[in-house]
């Protein structure tokens, strides 16, 4: 089964069983964030990377200019652990693992959750690529991909326990749109997917074509 398959497996399962209305606000929410986001400012295809240093579950920093040093790097950002479709994401990609090795790429996972959330997503879905913390979405921000959740949203979370403040530390209720970049060893983007509406992601096969295109060229 494909990741979009299982991504919509899991989106028709929640509509049986969400709360009255909260399927229908979700669905809105969406649609206002597609009409008002700049999708414009953010980093695309060609550009070159924003360098970074983040901390991984361990405290260590992890920079992209290191990791381009050993070759490709596919950096993707999601919004946390406590989204299951980002889960179910960061499961599919660890799949993928021993044909990006073999390929020279390295795989990282960026979300503005603490570490201790950094680690407990790792550890929950067995990730043995590098889980970062983004705390304040500073690098998520030199993307382009940061939006503050309006007031329902953040209503809906805290009913299920997700106060953002609490899994971020930082005070906010901002989250990056979920976003897949390729990146050459050169720190030119060779692939850039970014998804307004988060219950969509890229494929892992199209991460694979991508390094593939980078080793021919």
């Amino acid at each position: 089964m494909g990741l979009q398959e299982q991504l919509d497996t899991f989106r028709a399962d929640f509509a049986r069983t969400a709360p009255s209305g909260r399927v229908v606000l979700y669905e809105a929410r969406i649609e206002e964030l597609r009409a008002s986001f700049a999708l414009g400012e953010a980093v695309r295809t060609g550009d070159k990377a924003p360098d970074f240093s983040l901390p991984d579950v361990g405290g260590n920093p992890v920079s992209l200019s290191d990791l381009l040093l050993r070759g490709s790097v596919v950096v993707t950002f999601y919004r946390g652990g406590w989204c299951p479709y980002c889960n179910i994401q960061l499961r599919a990609y660890q799949t993928i693992l021993p044909e990006m090795g073999a390929l020279g790429a390295r795989l990282v996972a960026i979300s503005p959750q603490l570490p201790d959330g950094s680690l407990s997503t790792a550890q929950t879905n067995a990730l043995t690529f590098d889980v970062l913390s983004d705390v304040g979405d500073a690098v998520a921000r030199r993307y382009g991909l940061v939006y503050a959740l309006p007031e329902d949203l953040r209503d809906a979370l805290r009913s299920n326990n997700k106060a953002l403040p609490v899994i971020n530390g930082d005070g906010s209720w901002e989250l990056p749109l979920p976003a897949t970049y390729v990146i050459g060893p050169d720190g030119h983007i060779a692939l850039a997917s970014i998804e307004v509406d988060y219950r969509k992601r890229l494929e892992p096969d199209a991460i694979l074509a991508a390094v593939k295109s980078l080793r021919a060229v």
